[in-house]
């Protein structure tokens, strides 16, 4: 059976994997696994309509008309904007690089970050993906996350990013464990040698975790104990008002 034009244009799309800044011609077609004459007239389309946009030297992008589209998402919009002034205070308070990440198909998917011109380099970025096992987001999310998607991420791949990186299953568990005990989560060079962070879930009125946020910063300059009490009163202060406030979007959003 043919696929419908529908779901060509999915293909040329997803074709841009996380991190993807741009792509030629012939990288979306063999992503897509078009023939070139075909993914030809569909990104030309798609560039027509604003959905990509193509670059002085050839190669395309995502388009703006397409991230505007996107943006207006309702499940991470509204947490993202109740969530910017604790996260603009807890950048305030520590001058590091501060991060919101909801779940998302056994990924971390950044919704908010804020850097400073001294902040340490990290690879995330909004609307980007992130592996749950190296991050410190990733990490408290897993904690808090149903049996069945926490065992089936254990059971691996679980990539080593940085020689720190923990991929042994049994010793992930342990951190799982403590993560829930304590409501911290900790990385040491994990996703971006030179980087450590505190990170802390975010809870429903329920007390369901629907998100979490965290700080990463130099590791050499850093003390995570200094980190976690400004992390742990930013989560607890989100988590108060997002009850409050927003508890019936959350619950349709994020169940």
């Amino acid at each position: 059976m043919s696929k419908s034009v529908a779901a060509k244009v999915a293909e040329v799309l997803n074709a841009f994997l996380p991190g993807d800044t741009r792509l030629t011609l012939t990288e979306i077609c063999r992503r897509a696994g078009l023939p070139l004459t075909t993914g030809h007239r569909l990104v030309g389309q798609l560039t027509s309509t604003g959905m990509l946009e193509r670059l002085p030297e050839g190669s395309y992008r995502i388009g703006a008309r397409l991230w505007r589209i996107g943006v207006q998402a309702a499940e991470p919009r509204e947490l993202r904007e109740l969530a910017l002034p604790y996260l603009a205070e807890l950048y305030t308070a520590t001058r590091d690089n501060v991060q919101l990440a909801v779940l998302r198909a056994d990924r971390v998917l950044c919704v908010e970050r804020l850097r400073g011109p001294t902040s340490v380099p990290v690879v995330s970025r909004v609307g980007g993906e992130l592996p749950l096992h190296a991050t410190g987001v990733g990490k408290v999310l897993l904690a808090f996350a149903d049996p069945e998607t926490a065992e089936r991420v254990l059971a691996g791949p679980l990539a080593a990013h940085t020689p720190h990186t923990v991929t042994d299953p049994d010793r992930l568990r342990a951190e799982l464990t403590e993560i829930r005990r304590t409501g911290l989560a900790h990385t040491q060079e994990e996703m971006t040698l030179g980087a450590c962070s505190s990170a802390a879930p975010v809870r429903g009125r329920d007390d369901r975790v629907v998100a979490a946020l965290s700080v990463t910063a130099w590791r050499h300059g850093a003390d995570l104990r200094r980190l976690d009490p400004a992390v742990l009163e930013a989560s607890r202060d989100l988590s108060r008002d997002l009850a409050a406030a927003w508890e019936g979007l959350v619950q349709a959003a994020f169940h």
